[in-house]
């Protein structure tokens, strides 16, 4: 009866797959890496809600090189949503195993098991419809772009397309409007909260962020903190906690010479580390500990 099942399955995945590659078989990947995109699906699909709506739209889109985007954005977004983006190849088939295990048990879609490369094929070509072989023409489409853009380019434009709340796409965009600033002048504060609505960003704010997305702003700030992609005044300042307070000065005239030698010089003492304030963390991207923090901050 196992292998019955499990040889249906397989077929089916089968004949999904065939659908989709025929599906997106015909879309040009490769002109990417010369050319940013038109509008994405993405757009045209909320244009198209809020015309049946009858609600007024507007698009705010501006495009900027990824040098030009804060580092600590960078970073925060690939702590958030993707930790082993420079080392997989498009699907992280962990994630995607764990995700299938919980989602089951759960009878319903709890986890979701994306890179960034495959939210960028989403985003692009696909839109939110959820069809039978949908998933299968998003990693088709992830494992092209894999192959034929550099990772940087592929980060480059998932910053540049992706939704950031109603008409905003893009973090420029999504900068100017919600903090009055361009996308290179994010400060650490400002960049981890908008990491954080990535989830959904038309429903949550960066601004007034409710309890959930204040866990996940601590999550990844803790994150960043423990690789040294922030300070510790950073971290502090991200969660509003107050500055650590300064030693009181010392009269160095009533201090003693320090000793010519000791014999505790030899003693290697463990550097100290402040712990962040204890919180249960929601569900991010897998600390995996993997993200290249001499790549984020170039």
């Amino acid at each position: 009866m196992f292998w019955r099942a499990l040889a249906l399955l397989l077929a089916l995945a089968v004949v999904f797959g065939a659908i989709a590659f025929v599906h997106v078989g015909p879309i040009d990947v490769r002109g990417l890496a010369r050319h940013p995109p038109g509008r994405t699906a993405m757009m045209l699909e909320r244009e198209r809600e809020a015309r049946a709506e009858r609600r007024y739209y507007q698009e705010s889109w501006h495009w900027v090189p990824l040098e030009r985007v804060a580092a600590t954005l960078r970073g925060a977004v690939l702590v958030a949503e993707d930790d082993k983006f420079f080392t997989h190849d498009g699907l992280d088939w962990n994630e995607i195993r764990l995700s299938a295990k919980r989602n089951l048990r759960a009878h319903r879609v709890v986890r979701g098991g994306s890179t960034i490369t495959q939210q960028l094929a989403k985003n692009l070509w696909l839109g939110s419809a959820r069809t039978p072989w949908r998933k299968f023409e998003e990693m088709i489409l992830a494992m092209r772009l894999e192959r034929e853009l550099t990772k940087r380019r592929i980060l480059e434009l998932y910053l540049n397309t992706i939704e950031w709340g109603d008409g905003i796409y893009g973090v420029d965009a999504a900068s100017r409007y919600w903090f009055g600033v361009g996308a290179g002048a994010l400060d650490a504060s400002q960049s981890i909260r908008l990491a954080a609505v990535i989830i959904n960003p038309r429903r949550f704010s960066p601004v007034t962020p409710d309890e959930r997305i204040e866990n996940r702003i601590k999550t990844i700030a803790s994150r960043l903190r423990r690789r040294g992609a922030i300070t510790e005044e950073q971290y502090r300042l991200t969660l509003g906690l107050p500055p650590e307070a300064e030693a009181p000065a010392v009269d160095s005239t009533l201090l003693a010479p320090p000793p010519t030698s000791s014999p505790f010089d030899t003693l290697a003492v463990p550097p100290f580390e402040t712990q962040p304030p204890s919180f249960e963390p929601p569900p991010l991207a897998p600390d995996s500990g993997t993200v290249d923090t001499l790549e984020i901050l170039r």
